[in-house]
């Protein structure tokens, strides 16, 4: 630079001036930013990145934001939707990947950033901590635990398998299955590697749980997902965590035959048992039928056996009970001795009761003489006299009945409360009860005289009682007569009088 330049640069101008010959016109902020973008992308056109992820961040719209560092630097990287839909595994914090993509500049924040278009695992050791790391996490929610295992039906009639209908894994299968013990096998075709397998076999396996008894096609009794040997790589489908929670959300009965016997995914540790290979799948699902015929064979003979065993037992137990038992002849000659006894005892019993029977006889006709009927029947005669009503005895018997009858016809006359007002005198009644007192009568106040030919209402008080408005005469009627009864010395005196 000139000393000229350096003198007008600390002039300390207070305004820009353009002088002659010079050759750096001032930039904008976009210009110098967009020749930065130019210049990085031109020459960092593509890069693969090996580092560590840090700060993931998954978009709404899809797109993946991240950070790839190592012990002494930190890039930005952005992955744009299609590309994250590609990826085979799903990317986490802590995990070393190689990214590979292209160097670009964000003028909005002064920044450089990589554009990653594939993103791998770095080695085999990244992909092996992936995978322990989302096991802990799993193992964490119980997904794994010994009391989630469920034993697998005996005879399943319905096997469903979720695997690649094209490969050697269903044929083994179902071979394996018709040499056993013949059954129906559903299969549920799938992608068992590459990008969007994961997401097949976890719907699948939740298809075969969602199905219901009795539908269209008969719900499995239990669930095989199988595929054959291969590299950590090709088995990852079966590490995703969709997957893994599927098989352990399933409530069919569920193995899990992936890969050869040292091959071990997390999807072995979800099931409910695990199968080194898909063939030993198919042997743990079902028994040998021929091995089932032989035991329901010998399981015959044992059980004619253990009949004809019984029958024996039963018929040595019953010829010794025989043997301790008396004979028929033993045990009538009891029997046979007392008929004897009673046979020779029934003629002179029988002589017996005729003569007592002929000496009761001859008793009884000597007291059969008519001299004593005679006397029984004039006895009799004189009992039915005693027992004829007599005339005299029914009329003074009805006499007497009709004079008690009089006597109480007047008694009851005389006690007629009506029969002393025809007298002049008068029955003082309050509130519907008969006045007795001059102390009652004061106290109730109002009071009705009753007298032959009808009511009057009185006020009592203490100087005596004053007469109000006489109600109506009452129809009275006459006292009855009394008759005097027949014979009466004296007549029956009244009460009243």
């Amino acid at each position: 630079m000139s000393p000229e330049y350096d003198a007008y640069d600390s002039s300390g101008r207070l305004l820009a001036e353009e002088r002659a010959g010079d050759n750096a016109p001032p930039l904008s902020v976009s210009e110098l930013s967009g020749m930065l973008k130019r210049t990085v992308e031109d020459r960092f056109g593509h890069v693969r990145l090996r580092g560590e992820i840090s700060g993931f961040k998954r978009a709404a719209s899809g797109h993946l934001y991240l950070a790839l560092k190592d012990d002494n630097a930190v890039l930005d990287g952005v992955m744009w939707k299609g590309g994250a839909q590609r990826l085979a595994f799903a990317p986490q914090d802590g995990v070393e990947v190689i990214a590979t993509g292209k160097l670009t500049t964000y003028p909005g924040r002064s920044k450089y950033q990589i554009v990653i278009d594939r993103m791998e695992l770095a080695g085999e050791g990244a992909l092996m901590a992936l995978l322990e790391k989302l096991k802990a996490k799993l193992a964490g929610e119980g997904l794994f635990a010994a009391e989630r295992k469920r034993r697998l039906p005996f005879l399943p009639r319905t096997i469903g398998v979720v695997t690649s209908p094209t490969g050697a894994v269903i044929r083994d299968i179902l071979h394996r299955l018709a040499d056993r013990c013949p059954t129906d096998v559903l299969v549920w075709p799938v992608l068992v590697q590459g990008q969007g397998a994961a997401e097949q076999i976890a719907r699948a396996v939740r298809g075969f749980s969602a199905m219901e008894a009795g539908g269209r096609l008969p719900r499995p009794d239990l669930v095989i997902v199988a595929r054959g040997g291969g590299s950590i790589e090709d088995l990852w489908s079966f590490n995703e965590e969709i997957v893994v929670r599927a098989v352990a959300d399933c409530s069919i009965p569920i193995i899990s035959a992936v890969g050869h016997e040292t091959d071990t995914t997390l999807c072995d540790y979800a099931a409910d048992m695990r199968a080194p290979t898909p063939t030993a799948a198919a042997e743990l699902a079902v028994p040998v039928r021929a091995d089932l015929l032989a035991m329901l064979g010998e399981m015959g003979l044992r059980a004619g056996r253990a009949v004809r065993r019984g029958a024996g037992q039963a018929r040595e137990r019953l010829e010794m009970q025989a043997r301790l038992m008396p004979t028929p002849d033993m045990l009538l000659a009891p029997q046979r001795q007392r008929l004897d006894q009673l046979s020779d005892a029934l003629g002179s019993g029988l002589r017996h009761r005729i003569a007592d029977a002929r000496a009761q006889l001859g008793q009884a006709g000597g007291a059969l003489r008519p001299a004593l009927l005679q006397q029984y029947l004039q006895r009799a005669s004189e009992r039915l006299d005693r027992l004829r009503p007599r005339p005299d005895y029914l009329a003074r018997v009805y006499r007497d009945r009709a004079t008690a009858l009089d006597r109480v016809s007047r008694h009851f006359a005389s006690l007629d409360p009506d029969l002393p007002l025809a007298r002049g005198y008068a029955r003082v009644m309050a509130d519907g009860r008969l006045v007795q007192s001059v102390a009652a009568a004061q106290a109730a106040g109002a009071v009705t005289l009753h007298f032959r030919d009808g009511t009057v209402d009185a006020t009592v008080g203490d100087g005596g009682a004053s007469l109000e408005k006489p109600a109506p005469a009452a129809i009275s009627a006459p006292p009855r007569p009394t008759r005097k009864p027949r014979g009466a010395e004296e007549p029956q005196k009244d009460l009243f009088s």
